[in-house]
């Protein structure tokens, strides 16, 4: 089930495209301002962001830009949501990085074909994509890791961090940065938890001879990578 995110300040607005959304099979995830979007896409990436652009803390736009320029979210399609109807602001919303601009008011059904055509452009994954490297298999649908025949046993943490891992593969991770992608920048955690965990996704993944997948890359941070460790 392929998820939305919506970013809209007001609540009616909000639950009208929430509705019609989960009516057409949409898992759905709401957020009041930036902030809160931030978070939530920080606790898990969905497959579309519906950005209002009058939002109180920061516009719409500056959220959008912001989303296009971090390398995790770069490529997440953005639909920008606004009353504003000039072609300037049409045109600066998709300078700014939105993949569509819809404008106020909008009917239900609209929105619907807009999100669909993004996605069929953006090729989006789906929730049950299965992800495979270097003979390890996560199934995004069912929360099951494989390796050949044998399930690899994980815990919540440590299924979230391989995802974020299998899914942004062959690129130094610091810390902090995993802190942020896969605990979320709502919660406190001292950064060395995030060594205890990985050396819990290390001992299950040694379990099947995979745990030379997840190395250490010294004075940066860590990789996931089925090419040898080379720091």
């Amino acid at each position: 089930m392929r998820q939305i995110l919506i970013v809209e300040d007001e609540r009616p607005i909000r639950d009208m495209i929430a509705m019609a959304l989960k009516r057409s099979g949409f898992e759905v995830r709401e957020a009041e301002d930036s902030r809160a979007a931030r978070v939530q896409l920080a606790d898990r990436r969905p497959d579309l962001l519906l950005v209002d652009w009058m939002l109180p803390d920061m516009s719409g736009l500056e959220l959008t830009r912001l989303i296009k320029r971090e390398a995790a979210t770069c490529d997440l399609p953005v639909i920008m949501l606004t009353a504003r109807a000039s072609e300037g602001d049409k045109v600066a919303g998709l300078d700014g990085g939105a993949d569509d601009y819809i404008t106020k008011p909008f009917s239900p059904r609209e929105l619907l074909s807009r999100i669909n055509a993004v996605l069929r452009r953006g090729g989006a994954a789906a929730d049950d994509e299965s992800i495979s490297i270097g003979g390890l298999t996560l199934d995004r649908g069912s929360h099951r890791v494989t390796a050949g025949q044998r399930e690899v046993e994980l815990g919540p943490t440590e299924y979230r961090m391989l995802e974020f891992f299998m899914t942004h593969p062959e690129r130094v991770y610091t810390r902090e940065q995993l802190l942020d992608r896969v605990w979320g920048g709502n919660v406190y955690v001292e950064e060395r938890t995030v060594d205890v965990h990985i050396r819990r996704l290390r001992m299950a993944l040694e379990e099947v001879a995979l745990s030379h997948l997840v190395q250490t890359v010294r004075g940066s941070g860590y990789r996931f990578s089925a090419r040898g460790a080379d720091a």
